[in-house]
Formats: structure tokens, sequence, C-alpha cells
């Protein structure tokens, strides 16, 4: 009966269309005239055609209903109404110079404040140019949000501007994919990308707004190409009736009162019985050692309750990526040097959201002997190679911190064997001598760059942000600065993108507007992102930049030149980075050899210019080092 009330309803509906339906028409074709041409929203949803609204509100509304401060943006048509939205709701639009920095902050923010960093940028060549950028926030499991504009519904694979199929792009590196198709479907879509890209293991999704779900009604009908004026023919009318339906579908029912409060993300969390084996093992270790990797900062367990934990616990850590600075600038239970060697004598090895792939030699590091629990959110990256080089006695997918906490609170009054953490601590401070016996080599030409990231670490302040940018300078800086705090830390992740640094920067001070935030480039890497600089500028947001400057891809010569003998593609030039910055509104400082005996009075110089509100770049030529020799870059 319900089809048949629907079907004399659309009747009615074609007729004021002009297009006869015959009374032979059976329900059957009327139904399929309700699914072929979408009538059945406007039949049971209001169509207002005199409303001036717009889907980019819809938009804002979901993301300042989300806590959601900054939308990073590179602008373009296809994306106006969101930008304009979001700045009416009080929500900041900062505009880059590439739409790579623009995931790059957004990763940044992601990870500092354990909500979804958004991104916006315009449909095609915007979207494309961020792959990189969303790559690495897959594989470093950062929440980040991309939107991307779209072309029109109606002229999808019709050539239209900018139109790809960015869907097929994005499907490999996205836990979600959407592609918004009525106005009505923006809000619950966006809250199950949002809801989706905190759960189980963090990562980017995608929702991309064709431009007419975004623009007003009357704009929409003016570009649709309808022909309403004069003597229209038959084959008019029809074409009429046909966008006249699809504009009223796209808006059907879009400003009916929406729930815009976020969905919670589902988080896998620990057994009982998982907690107490965990607890069981470590008390019958003598040499336990702990490698934490940046699940383990994760929400919902602050970062500050893990590191109570651990301080407990009174095991040996190792931290890594993210988690670098959860013990603080100076720990006893964080050991920074021979890794390897700690390993080697372990007998429990606790993976607390460490991976198994190149970094820990795909496993190879861990003893046989030992035993070894591993803990993470992402089953297949618990359980990476396995299968050839190591076996888990215990498995626990959760979320890294409140397990550790769980296994903490079971284990109250436990303490780890000081023996073991000392020997350990030992070591640390034998590493950390030849480190400074290594700054008073003199080098064949400028300074020694562990000499500069020495007086670097003396000078930063204790609320300092690293952003890491680089191959072998920043891969030395990683063994001498020592992350102050928490989420002080910044850098790419498993897949090792360069050019991260501008968008790490700018997300991190934005995040932070109190705290330093340093950027250690490479003089490579710094050509990714020096125009940053004009977005800094722009929107009084100061970031501190120090470049190693080696004229070289120093990373890679160290083994191209000694294995083909041949620097090719690995020599660049000692250039005034300085004055670039300069030109687009930031301050720049050199240091060489002429001014050596004054290093540290440059480098307070350029912070305190930096404290005054202007972003610096310190142009460090440095010399070659043996320092990180027989290092691997591939």
């Amino acid at each position: 009966m319900e089809n048949v009330d629907r079907a004399d309803q659309v009747q009615k509906l074609l007729l004021t269309y002009g297009i006869p339906i015959g009374v032979a028409a059976t329900t059957v074709g009327i139904t399929f005239l309700l699914k072929k041409f979408n009538i059945l929203h406007q039949l049971f949803h209001k169509v207002d055609v005199t409303s001036d609204k717009h889907g980019g509100e819809l938009v804002a509304e979901v993301l300042k209903a989300h806590n959601v401060k900054h939308v990073f943006t590179l602008v373009g048509g296809h994306i106006s109404p969101i930008l304009v939205a979001c700045e009416k709701l009080g929500i900041r639009v900062v505009d880059t110079r590439h739409e790579v920095t623009t995931v790059f902050a957004a990763d940044a923010v992601a990870r500092m404040t354990g909500t979804v960093g958004i991104a916006a940028v315009t449909a095609g060549p915007g979207v494309t140019n961020t792959v990189t950028a969303v790559k690495n926030a897959q594989m470093a499991e950062s929440p980040v949000l991309l939107i991307g504009g779209a072309a029109a519904t109606l002229l999808k694979g019709r050539g239209a501007l900018q139109d790809i199929d960015q869907m097929s792009l994005f499907k490999p590196l996205c836990k979600f994919c959407a592609s918004v198709t009525t106005v009505r479907d923006i809000v619950p879509t966006l809250k199950k990308a949002l809801q989706i890209a905190q759960s189980g293991t963090p990562g980017p999704v995608f929702v991309e707004f064709p431009i007419d779900v975004l623009y007003p009604y009357h704009v929409i009908k003016k570009e649709i190409g309808m022909k309403e004026s004069g003597k229209v023919s038959l084959a008019q009318r029809v074409i009429n009736w046909y966008l006249n339906n699809h504009l009223k579908n796209l808006f059907a029912g879009a400003w009916e009162p929406k729930d815009f409060s976020p969905l919670l993300p589902i988080i896998p969390k620990a057994s009982s019985g998982q907690i107490s084996n965990c607890a069981e093992l470590i008390l019958r270790s003598k040499k336990p050692v702990i490698l934490v990797g940046s699940q383990a900062t994760l929400p919902p367990v602050p970062a500050d309750e893990l590191r109570k934990t651990l301080e407990m616990l009174g095991i040996p850590c190792f931290l890594g990526g993210m988690s670098r600075g959860l013990l603080g600038r100076k720990s006893n239970v964080q050991v920074r040097q021979r890794r390897r060697d700690a390993l080697k004598d372990a007998d429990l090895v606790i993976l607390a959201g460490a991976i198994c792939d190149f970094r820990l030699g795909y496993g190879r590091v861990l003893p046989r002997k030992c035993k070894i629990v591993a803990i993470n959110r992402d089953k297949t990256q618990m359980l990476k190679n396995s299968d050839m080089f190591w076996k888990p006695t215990l498995a626990i997918q959760s979320d890294v911190a409140s397990c550790i906490v769980a296994v903490g609170q079971k284990l109250s009054g436990y303490k780890c064997d000081l023996d073991w953490v000392n020997l350990l601590q030992e070591r640390d401070l034998e590493k950390e001598k030849g480190n400074i016996v290594k700054c008073n080599e003199v080098t064949d030409v400028h300074l020694n760059p562990v000499k500069v990231l020495h007086k670097i670490e003396d000078i930063m302040s204790e609320d300092a942000i690293i952003v890491a940018d680089g191959g072998d300078f920043v891969g030395t800086a990683a063994y001498i600065l020592r992350p102050r705090a928490p989420l002080h830390w910044l850098d790419p992740g498993a897949f090792g993108t360069l050019g991260v640094g501008g968008g790490f920067a700018l997300g991190a001070k934005l995040c932070n507007p109190e705290s330093d935030v340093w950027i250690i480039y490479g003089d490579g890497t710094l050509g990714y992102s020096i125009m940053e600089y004009d977005t800094y500028t722009r929107h009084k947001i100061p970031v501190l930049a120090v470049v190693g400057n080696d004229a070289s891809w120093q990373q890679i010569a160290r083994e191209q030149v000694p294995m083909f003998n041949s620097s090719v593609a690995c020599d660049l030039s000692f250039s005034n980075y300085e004055k670039m910055v300069e030109g687009i509104g930031g301050v720049g400082f050199v240091l060489d050899r002429s001014n050596e005996d004054r290093m540290d009075e440059v480098l307070r110089k350029a912070v305190e210019e930096y404290r005054k509100g202007k972003s610096v770049l310190i142009n460090v030529m440095i010399g070659k080092t043996n320092f990180r020799e027989g290092s691997i870059s591939v």
C-alpha cells in the first residue's frame, strides 16, 4: 500500500514537470523511477529553494562540535564555502604555500593533541599534492582528516576542471574514504570519518566534496544548465525535469535539524588475563627492557600517567618515535645508547608499541632465549616478521598506555633490579663521553656538527619542541638533543619522509604557542619547505630553524662515494639560505669558522630574535665527520 501511495505522489510530481504518465503505468514502474531518479527523498524531506545556506556551513559545524581549532589549507574554489564557514565559527584557517604542508601540519596537531588534524585542499592537483603526507600519516598512525574538493556530481567523468578518480588514489592509504553526494549526507559522513580516524589503530581518512554539495541552492541552480525561458521542446523539458530532480535531491533534507556531536572512537583494551600474564612475566625476569613506540602517547591515557607508571616500575626504557621525551630530558630509567647490547643481555623484552620492522632489524635483534611481550593496537604490526625472525611469548592487541598502566597497578611495589639498570646507565655514560670527544675533532672545512649540536642542546629551553627533518645532520642530532617532555619530539616516523619540517613546526607552534619550536634541518630537506617562512610571517606563527649545511645529501654520499667512487646527484652548494628567509619575512644568521668562537653568542641572539615573534633560520656551515660511520640509508 505504501508503494501505491508513493506512486500516486510521483505521478502528481511528474505531471507538474509536464511529463504525462499513462494510467497503465504500474507500481513496479513507478518504484523503478523512484530509485532511478532519487525522488524518494524529495517526497519525504523538505527542499528549501529560498535558503542561502550552504554545505560548507555543515562541514564547519561538525568540525566545531569535534573541538577542531585549526584547519590547514591551500585555497581553491572547490572548497571556499568550507573555509569561509570555518572562519565564521572561529576555527582558525591557516593557508600554506604547498598542499603537502597542510597535511604535515594536521599530522602534527593530531600527534600533539590526541585529536584529529584537519587539512582541506582543492580538487585534482590540490589533492594529489598531499599523497606523500597522507601515506606518512598512515605509517605514523596519525588521525588526520583530508577534505578534498571534487567536480560536481553531474560532471564526474565528463572532463570537468580538475576531475580525476580521487577515491582510487586514497583507498590504499586511508582507513576510510567517502564521496559526499547530497547535502544531507555531509554530517553523518564526516562524523563517521572522524570516529574511524581515531578508532583502533589511528590513521588518515579522506572525504571528498563535489562542488555542488557545498554551494547554496540558487548558485547551483544557475550553474546546472536548465533552460526555462521561451518555448521549450519536449526533449528540453525532459532534461529540465531530470536536472531539477537532481538539484532537489541534492538539497532534500539539507537544513533539517542535525546531531553534530562526536561518535566515540573504538579503542581495543587488554583483558584482565593478559594483564596478569604480563605482570607475571615481569616478576619472573631479572633483566627486563621496555621498547616504547609512538602508540604509547595516544589517548585516552595522558602521557604523564604513563610516565609515572614507567618510573614506578623502574624497568630500563628505550624510547622511539613520538615517545621520545616521554621520560623528560634526564631519567633514571631511560636508556639512550647501545640498545643492541641491552637486548642481547635481556631476558624479557616488552614491545610497547615498538614494531619489528627495519628499525629493529625485522626482529633479528631480539634474542631467541628471552621472553617477548608484544603490545599493539594493530595485530598485523604487532606480529610483523614473527613468522621469520622472532616469536612473541605473549601478544596483546590493546592500547599500549592503558595496558602498561594496568600492569603497573598489578605490580604495585615492584622495582626492577638496580644492578641491571645501573649497568645500562653506565654504558650510556660511556657512549656520551665518546660523543664529547667527537666535539673536539677538527673537520676538513667549516664547523664540527657534533659540537654545534651540543651547543644547541645547552641553550634549548626546558619546554622546547624539536622537529626533525633531514638525513645525516638530523641523524646525529637524534643522539645528542634530548627532548624535554612528552610530545616534544616530532619526526616523520617509519616512512622516513623528507620535507615534514615546515608543516610539523607550524602545527606544533599552534598547539604550543608558549614553547620554543626548533626545526633541525639538513640542507637538502630545507628545500622542501623553506617557502613556509612566508606562512609563518603572514600568520605570525614564529619558528626557529637550524640547518646543517654541508653542501651535500650526505646521508647518501656516505655510502655512494666509497662504494661507487662518484658523488653524482649528491652535491649541493653552501648556499645563503639565511638570505632566502630574510626575503620572505624571516631573520637569518650564519655560523661558520669566522664566528666559531662566538657560537654561543650567535645562537642566543637567534633565540632572542625568535622570542620577539620573528621566524629565524640559522645557516650552520658544517664539515664532515665519521660520527655515524657505517649508518645505512636504505
